[in-house]
């Protein structure tokens, strides 16, 4: 791995690509060079004071050109758009052509690409071996709890019947309404239909982390299955997306599986409430939960939880963070790597270096 001071550059300034900023300008093997910004209002401007830290030397532009020119040795792209993988995909393969390694948590199926868009994949995957650099793509979920957590746990198999991964989280506290709503349906009638009910549409976001368990465990898959169940809340409920009025879309669950042998293999398994009471049928466990069970010998239960409080608030504004240090850790490994798109089989394990503060 890379000892040398890595120059990074950051698209964006949301949610997460400001905890990226944060944790890159406390990192001594890191340093901040630029940082791209979409919005006229902040171009221009400190980055540091954007992101809450205060001025610290680094002003924002809207060009990726410029980005691009300042030749960093690995870009943190965070950008959030309406086209989702086509814009980014596009952006990608620009900074991939100037050279740059590229860290993402945008892109689920970059995961594991064989189970991702063929055309999308070629692109970027060409653009990185004719520069000679790597892209990579992760996060809490996917990218970790459903995927490289569960296939860590199965290092402990004898014998293996099922992994299952199940994200339990409250929702009330995630301000994306695009998500919340057009996404996943909340506060939304029944009949209003989702993206995530769409055919093919869970398959998109979580048949990649299960092909890649799938590849780790040797085995192939038959097919991937969806189901997506809704509940309603009795009451009205103000949330930070909104108020989700009473008689309307509460809770969600979503379950993708990977088919082996005619056998519901490998599962993730998103349960997310807007208020904890709702769908108490479903599984619960304290807010913030990621939990796996993996059947067989010897049989597995894990919890990873997020968060200090059993709050919507603490479980999310954790889940944020892992997020961006998922890639934010893993940037002097990609820098390290063979050129073309890495997923977590490629690179080892991407400790944190300088992470420990007594402060």
């Amino acid at each position: 791995m890379s000892d040398n001071i890595l120059r990074v550059a950051v698209i964006s300034t949301g949610w997460i690509s400001s905890l990226a900023i944060r944790a890159i300008v406390r990192r001594p093997h890191l340093e901040l060079v630029g940082v791209w910004v979409h919005s006229p209002e902040k171009t221009g401007r400190d980055a540091g004071e954007i992101v809450g830290l205060g001025p610290i030397g680094v002003t924002t532009t809207s060009d990726l050109d410029d980005i691009v020119a300042l030749r960093p040795d690995c870009v943190v792209y965070g950008a959030a758009s309406a086209e989702m993988d086509a814009a980014a995909v596009r952006d990608y393969v620009r900074l991939l052509d100037g050279g740059l390694n590229v860290v993402t948590t945008n892109t689920p199926g970059m995961m594991f690409p064989d189970r991702w868009m063929p055309d999308l994949a070629e692109k970027v995957r060409a653009a990185a071996l004719a520069a000679g650099v790597t892209i990579y793509t992760s996060g809490i979920e996917p990218g970790f709890a459903g995927d490289q957590f569960a296939i860590l746990l199965t290092t402990l198999s004898n014998t293996i019947r099922s992994v299952h991964a199940q994200e339990i989280f409250d929702y009330s506290a995630y301000p994306n309404r695009d998500l919340m709503v057009t996404a996943m349906g909340f506060g939304e009638p029944l009949d209003f239909v989702p993206m995530l009910e769409l055919e093919g549409a869970q398959q998109f976001a979580w048949g990649p982390p299960i092909g890649l368990v799938a590849k780790a465990l040797g085995v192939e898959l038959d097919c991937i299955d969806e189901s997506y169940e809704r509940v309603v809340t009795p009451r009205d409920l103000h949330v930070a997306c909104g108020i989700i009025p009473a008689g309307t879309v509460g809770a969600v669950r979503a379950v993708t599986t990977g088919v082996v042998d005619g056998h519901p293999a490998i599962t993730i398994e998103h349960i997310n409430r807007m208020a904890p009471d709702l769908a108490p049928e479903w599984a619960t466990a304290p807010n913030g939960t990621y939990r796996l069970i993996i059947e067989g010998q010897p049989h597995m239960q894990c919890d990873l939880r997020l968060g200090t409080e059993d709050t919507a608030e603490s479980a999310n504004a954790n889940a944020m963070e892992a997020t961006a240090m998922r890639v934010v850790n893993a940037i002097p490994y990609v820098v390290d790597a063979p050129p073309g798109i890495a997923t977590s089989l490629d690179l080892p394990i991407t400790a944190p270096r300088n992470a420990f503060d007594f402060a």
